[in-house]
C-alpha cells in the first residue's frame, strides 16, 4: 500500500466529519445535550456550560462511512470497529444517563468496569488465537525480541485496554486536547502499520485520524461541541485495539505518555490526599494543574500536543523503523 491511499483515506474521512458537524451539532443543541461543568473546577470553564456534548457520534460516523466505503473489510477491521463502537456505546449510555436522564453519576462505576472488561477480554482472546506469535508481545527498543506472557496474556491485555480507555477519558478535559493527542498517536500507529504491511490497520487508523481532524475543527477552542464519554471511550477503545492487534501494548505508555501521565496525576492526588490530607497538584488531572498555575487553555493543549509528538518520535526510534 502506498502513502497515497493513506492520505486519500484521511482526506475523505476529514471531509465527512467536517460536513457532519453542522448537521449533528444543531440536533444535539435541540436535544439540550449540554455539558455540565464541575463547580470545583477552573472558573474559566464555567463559560463552557451548555456546550453540546456526545459529539463523539460525529467521529464514529465519519470513521464508519470511510472504512465501509474503502473496500478493505478484514477481520481485524471488523474487530476494531467492534472495539470502537463497544466502548463508545458504554460512553454513550453514560452520557445519556447523566444528561438526558439527569442522573449526575451516569452509569455505576462497576457497570462501566464490567462492560469494559468484557470487551477487553474479547480483544485478548481474538488476538491470542489469530496472531502468528500467539501470546507474545513486542518489546520496545528490542523489536526483534518478544515477551511471551502465556497465561498472563489475557489479564495483562485487559489491564492495558481498560487503563488506556479510561486514560483517554481523563485527558478529555480541555478543548481539542484529547482529540489532538489522539490524532498524533494514531498517526504513529498508521505509519508503523504501513511500514509493517498491515494495510487494514493502517487504513483504519488513517480513517480515524481524518474523522478526528474534522471533529477538531468544531472542537478546537472555543469548542462548538465536546466529544463526551461517547467519543473519549470510543477513541480509547480504538487506540488500545490497534496496539493489541499490532502486538504493541508496551508502546502505549511511550506514545500515549500524556494519557498515562494524566491518569497517574489523578492516582497520586487521591493517594496523597487520603494518606496525608495534602494535595500534590493544584487540581487533577494534570491539565487542570497547569491551568490553575496561570497557563492559558490553548497553551496547555499546545504543549501536550508537542510532548506527544516527541514521544511518538521516540516510539518510532524504539521500533527501529
Amino acid at each position: 500500500m502506498e502513502y497515497f491511499h493513506i492520505i486519500r483515506t484521511i482526506i475523505i474521512s476529514f471531509i465527512i466529519s467536517l460536513l457532519l458537524g453542522p448537521l449533528i451539532i444543531p440536533i444535539l443543541k435541540r436535544l439540550k445535550v449540554g455539558q455540565s461543568i464541575r463547580e470545583e473546577g477552573p472558573k474559566s470553564h464555567l463559560s463552557k456550560s451548555g456546550t453540546p456534548t456526545m459529539g463523539g457520534i460525529i467521529i464514529f460516523m465519519a470513521l464508519l462511512i470511510t472504512v465501509v466505503t474503502s473496500g478493505l473489510i478484514t477481520k481485524d477491521i471488523i474487530l476494531l470497529i467492534v472495539s470502537t463502537l463497544g466502548f463508545g456505546l458504554i460512553g454513550f449510555l453514560d452520557d445519556y444517563i447523566k444528561i438526558i436522564k439527569k442522573r449526575n453519576l451516569g452509569l455505576r462505576a462497576y457497570q462501566k468496569l464490567i462492560a469494559q472488561i468484557i470487551l477487553a477480554v474479547i480483544l485478548a482472546i481474538y488476538q491470542s488465537n489469530t496472531s502468528a506469535v500467539g501470546t507474545k508481545i513486542i518489546i520496545p527498543f528490542l523489536p526483534d525480541h518478544y515477551l511471551d506472557l502465556g497465561i498472563l496474556y489475557i489479564p495483562f491485555i485487559v489491564f492495558v485496554v481498560v487503563g488506556t480507555v479510561n486514560s483517554v477519558n481523563l485527558t478529555d478535559g480541555l478543548d481539542g486536547l484529547a482529540t489532538g493527542v489522539s490524532i498524533i498517536v494514531l498517526s504513529f500507529f498508521s505509519l508503523v502499520a504501513l511500514n509493517w504491511g498491515l494495510d487494514s490497520i493502517s487504513i483504519f487508523s488513517s480513517a480515524l485520524i481524518g474523522a478526528c481532524l474534522g471533529f477538531l475543527i468544531h472542537n478546537a477552542h472555543p469548542a462548538k461541541v465536546i466529544m463526551g464519554d461517547t467519543g473519549s471511550l470510543a477513541l480509547g477503545g480504538a487506540i488500545s485495539g490497534i496496539a493489541i492487534l499490532m502486538n504493541l501494548p508496551l508502546i502505549l505508555p511511550i506514545v500515549g505518555g500524556i494519557f498515562f501521565i494524566e491518569t497517574l496525576s489523578v492516582i497520586i492526588q487521591v493517594v496523597s490526599f487520603k494518606l496525608t490530607g495534602k494535595r500534590v497538584f493544584l487540581m487533577s488531572p494534570l491539565h487542570h494543574h497547569y491551568e490553575l498555575k496561570g497557563w492559558k487553555e490553548t497553551k496547555v493543549v499546545g504543549v501536550f500536543w508537542f510532548v506527544t509528538a516527541i514521544l511518538c518520535i521516540i516510539g518510532i526510534i524504539s521500533l527501529k523503523i
